[in-house]
């Protein structure tokens, strides 16, 4: 969204808090507004158990610095993206449990209950999952939470494409609704497709815990930028105009994805994400996904992550996939570069 259309969404209140906006500081847990209209999407959550940050990854990295230590020890659930593996890794043990790639990506709730010792401090989770587009169902996120009540372990959630599932149905509860000690982490960048706000939180009905992360906060960004905290109250309130947005916008491009991978049956395996906007195939042809991403965006000018972006330390994870975005507006013209370049070195 361009900022005219995103203000065009703002109430009379909103749009002249946004025009005559002092630029001082801001509060170290947000703006007060923001975190309000970041409660109203949980059912148990106020907005005292808001905090707020530049972006998920601030948030991701000061909670995993505040829970874990030396000497402790976390169960992070895999593939996923970098820092959800290395932060925990600079601090402690980590043990990796690996979604099945020939189980539609399916998690063994078995595996992490087997990954859990008596210093384990955090499962960190993250559905729809990046990059396979995987959500579990909710009787297994539920069984999850109780999972961790039950051993004084904290469920870190990342959430960020929620609301972006294929059926709505199998929309997951969030975790902070779940557990008084759950993390649930979110941003503007992913489901609501305004990453240039910069504007991510956690919700934790555990006050204790986000007055440790207010302090570390302290030494990052100590306040968030005033002008994109009320950028993103307005984009909260009209979260499902938004969301009612985005998922038409996939909606309309993944049919035009399935029929470019059923040109090339020989070269790919496609499976359309249960959630989100990113889907993981794979890759069958000559040369391995490595090699074959590289050509194609050196000669085609097409962007793919393959999957050695994805691979994990913790536990095997699959080299013949790559990541591809079904999100963007217009797809149609890199995936006819993307088409043409194919058909010119089948």
């Amino acid at each position: 969204m361009v900022l005219t259309e995103l203000l065009a969404l703002a109430d009379d209140q909103d749009r002249d808090a946004f025009e005559n906006l002092s630029l001082g500081y801001t509060e170290s847990y947000g703006d007060p507004g923001l975190r309000e209209a970041i409660a109203q999407t949980y059912v148990q959550v106020d907005a005292a158990d808001v905090i707020c940050f530049a972006g998920a990854e601030e948030a991701l990295y000061l909670a995993m610095n505040v829970l874990l230590g030396a000497g402790d020890h976390a169960v992070v659930v895999t593939p996923n993206y970098q820092a959800a593996e290395t932060v925990p890794l600079a601090l402690c043990d980590v043990t990796g449990v690996a979604l099945d790639p020939d189980n539609n990506w399916a998690l063994q709730l078995d595996r992490i209950k087997a990954a859990i010792r008596p210093n384990t401090r955090v499962v960190s989770v993250n559905f729809p999952n990046n990059p396979t587009g995987k959500v579990i169902s909710v009787a297994d996120f539920t069984e999850l939470a109780r999972m961790c009540d039950e051993n004084a372990i904290h469920l870190f959630s990342d959430e960020v494409y929620r609301g972006l599932e294929r059926d709505p149905i199998r929309t997951l509860p969030q975790a902070a609704d779940l557990s008084d000690h759950a993390l649930s982490l979110n941003v503007t960048s992913k489901s609501l497709g305004l990453p240039g706000l910069r504007i991510g939180w956690i919700a934790c009905r555990d006050r204790a815990l986000l007055a440790r992360l207010e302090r570390a906060k302290h030494y990052t960004t100590i306040c968030n930028s005033a002008p994109s905290e009320v950028l993103a109250r307005i984009a909260l309130k009209a979260q499902s105009v938004i969301l009612d947005r985005n998922r038409a916008l996939i909606d309309a491009n993944l049919p035009v994805f399935e029929s470019f991978f059923a040109e090339f049956p020989d070269d790919f395996e496609w499976r359309a994400p249960d959630g989100g906007c990113v889907a993981y195939p794979r890759y069958l042809g000559p040369g391995g996904v490595e090699e074959f991403c590289t050509r194609l965006v050196e000669e085609a000018g097409v962007l793919l992550l393959p999957a050695g972006i994805y691979r994990s330390e913790l536990t095997p994870t699959p080299t013949d996939r790559f990541r591809i975005g079904i999100g963007r507006a217009n797809p149609e013209e890199g995936l006819a570069a993307f088409a043409h370049w194919m058909r010119e070195h089948r």
